[in-house]
């Protein structure tokens, strides 16, 4: 059963990154935006909350100065706007816009209709069990890589 899964796992990331799907649901957005802006937009609208750039940076799993650099191209879009920390005046955070937001629901929106797509004949026992098993490896995988990272 595993040795058939990775060679899935390639399968499907070939099918993805062929088919541009990340770069068809930024088009969709009407915003020229690069994978790494969107991502940045994305992290702060599952947030929910204003961030840190740190704390963007530790979701998005790259380093502080790569996010300070989208941070500011999407602030001169008018997508996200630093403001005050009520914990700390001297520190800033970064949120969503109207605009920033929109465009995180409208890029969501198309990535969500495609998958929807593709699962449209799946059973609905199928799709939730697809979702319940892809949501248990990715926290399973991520869990066993930061217990490497303490060794």
């Amino acid at each position: 059963m595993l040795s058939g899964l990775l060679p899935r796992l390639n399968r499907l990331s070939r099918a993805i990154t062929r088919g541009r799907l990340p770069e068809r649901a930024i088009e969709a957005t009407g915003l020229s935006l690069d994978r790494p802006g969107v991502t940045v937009l994305l992290t702060l609208h599952s947030a929910d909350a204003p961030l840190r750039v740190g704390e963007i940076a530790d979701r998005m799993q790259v380093v502080g100065p790569h996010v300070t650099r989208h941070v500011t191209a999407l602030e001169k879009r008018g997508l996200v706007r630093r403001v005050a920390d009520p914990s700390d005046q001297r520190a800033r955070l970064v949120e969503l816009t109207g605009s920033g937001s929109e465009a995180a629901d409208a890029y969501k929106r198309n990535l969500f209709g495609w998958i929807a797509g593709v699962l449209a004949d799946w059973p609905a026992q199928d799709r939730e069990g697809l979702a319940r098993l892809l949501g248990r490896l990715a926290d399973d995988t991520a869990a066993h890589l930061d217990a490497l990272d303490q060794d």
